[in-house]
């Protein structure tokens, strides 16, 4: 369905203020109100992204896991945290406001880096030296980071959703650019993590860290909590799955009724879709206890499902920025007059791209729109992921031809300069702005009002299965590779694996996705 139609749905008066009453367009909602989404959001990911970083560092050096075990338990922390926005829209959509949730969510993300914070300050709470932790510090331990991980779920699907909410819907151009500098935002709050806050942990220890982590969240709940006068609120529906499931259910009770006898269901506009291809729900209308409205909202949501799936493999590429990517720059040469970049800082060259990109992106859409129809608009949602997808091809291209000559020159004995990586990152920095960025907006938009928050936690449950689907890529290639002369990835040492292969891999596998996409966002 295009946003027009679902913009109409939302200026018909579904917003209410604080006291529940009708919301006032010219003292609830507005950029103001919006602006505040992104100030939370620059702070709640420096938080997410500051520990997410360093977490490696701290169970080894202070928890006392194996390297291995570590570097797992961070990466299900991850994905877990990603994969739980689903639950999170869930709530928002069903329950509870997008701002109760978001505080509710909150919270709990809070409560947990409290008591790692705890953990962390107290020695008794940690093992001994080169003692695995007691059952009780574990327990500690993971109940404080699955607190965080949940919190983040919750945070992450409420909070762009209701910051979107505050503006005017029939004003796509204004919807997009919110998505563009919530984005900005992200990666501003990212950038501080990987600079400000590593440092902090490197020098300062963690029990300084985690503490600035706590105050710094608890400023961000304030700032959100601060605005509830001015903000719009859309009050929940029931749960939007109990009826896709419903009309689903209904639709395969009614599957050999025949067309002919469902003239009058069907006969409404809202019930069919221009080259629908779910057409057969329209089965479920034979059932009188579901409507024309019921049934449009779930071809909505299932549409959306391909395209999510399409954007999987982008992020199972970007993964490789925090994994091989940051493998590779350990054993190149990291020095700039004398001051040696740390590890977990390489992450500054994505995030700097990607905060230079919204501003040009931003200016680019302003010159183009004026010159040229938005028939021919590279910048609408389906279109920029699209674009973003065929770069993320281009950058495994990339990196396997850098791996390629760092592997040569280390032959010569020769160690190559980290900025090699700069292309990798500037290609993957920019797919990622574009597809992540269009993502939100996509998905925002075209979902049913009443779905809005769980549709847009599509793009965050994207990248948690590109997370999970690196980890069973590395497996595989390593099992199918070992059979034919040698992993390409086994070892600790870059120099003797073919991670120039694997790019090369993944650069194929995502030019495939990237036809597949096409078809189905031409079937849109």
């Amino acid at each position: 369905m295009d946003a027009e139609i679902h913009a109409s749905i939302d200026q018909s008066g579904d917003y209410e203020d604080w006291r529940r009453r009708k919301a006032d367009s010219n003292k609830h909602g507005g950029a103001r109100a919006a602006s505040l989404a992104c100030v939370v959001e620059a702070l709640e990911n420096m938080v997410f992204l500051s520990n997410a970083i360093n977490f490696v560092a701290y169970f080894l050096k202070s928890m006392h896991y194996p390297a291995a075990e570590s570097a797992i338990m961070v990466n299900n922390f991850m994905g877990t945290s990603f994969l739980l926005t689903i639950f999170g829209g869930f709530i928002s959509d069903s329950f509870l406001t997008r701002f109760t949730t978001f505080i509710l969510f909150c919270t709990i993300e809070l409560l947990g880096l409290i008591l790692l914070t705890i953990q962390a300050q107290y020695s008794r709470l940690q093992p001994a030296m080169n003692r695995r932790p007691s059952h009780t510090q574990a327990a500690i331990l993971y109940t404080g980071l699955y607190a965080m991980a949940t919190g983040v779920g919750g945070v992450k699907a409420a909070l762009p959703a209701h910051g979107a909410d505050q503006l005017d819907h029939s004003n796509q151009r204004l919807i997009s650019a919110f998505f563009n500098w919530f984005f900005f935002s992200l990666c501003a709050g990212g950038l501080v993590a990987a600079t400000v806050m590593v440092w902090i942990e490197e020098n300062r220890g963690w029990n300084c860290s985690f503490k600035i982590s706590a105050v710094a969240l608890g400023l961000a709940l304030c700032i959100f909590t601060i605005g509830f006068p001015i903000y719009r609120y859309k009050r929940p529906s029931g749960s939007p799955m109990t009826r896709i499931f419903k009309v689903i259910a209904s639709a395969i009770r009614n599957r050999k009724t025949s067309r002919s006898e469902m003239t009058d269901q069907i006969a409404s506009p809202e019930a069919t879709r221009s080259n629908d291809m779910f057409r057969v729900l329209d089965k479920a209308l034979f059932d009188d206890t579901i409507t024309a409205a019921q049934v449009e909202e779930t071809k909505t949501f299932l549409g959306l499902l391909p395209i999510f799936a399409s954007t999987i493999m982008m992020n199972c590429c970007l993964a490789q920025l925090q994994t091989f990517s940051v493998q590779q720059g350990i054993i190149m040469n990291r020095t700039i007059n004398n001051f040696k970049i740390p590890t977990q800082s390489l992450t500054v060259f994505p995030l700097t791209i990607m905060l230079a990109s919204i501003p040009l992106y931003e200016r680019s859409v302003h010159i183009f729109e004026r010159k040229i129809s938005a028939k021919y608009n590279i910048f609408r949602p389906l279109k920029r992921i699209g674009l973003g997808l065929a770069l993320a091809s281009g950058s495994m291209a990339v990196a396997a031809v850098v791996e390629s000559t760092r592997r040569a020159a280390a032959e010569n004995h020769v160690t190559l300069s980290v900025f090699w990586l700069v292309w990798q990152y500037l290609l993957l920095g920019v797919s990622d702005m574009l597809t992540l960025g269009g993502m939100l907006e996509f998905f925002y938009s075209e979902a049913p009002h009443s779905m809005r928050s769980i549709s847009t936690a599509l793009s965050w449950c994207s990248t948690s299965m590109g997370y999970f689907l690196s980890s069973a890529l590395v497996s595989i290639t390593n099992l199918v590779s070992g059979k034919f002369g040698g992993e390409w990835l086994g070892g600790n040492d870059l120099n003797h694996a073919r991670l120039d292969l694997f790019y090369a891999l993944l650069c194929i596998l995502n030019f495939i996705n990237f036809l597949n996409y096409i078809y189905w966002a031409k079937r849109y």
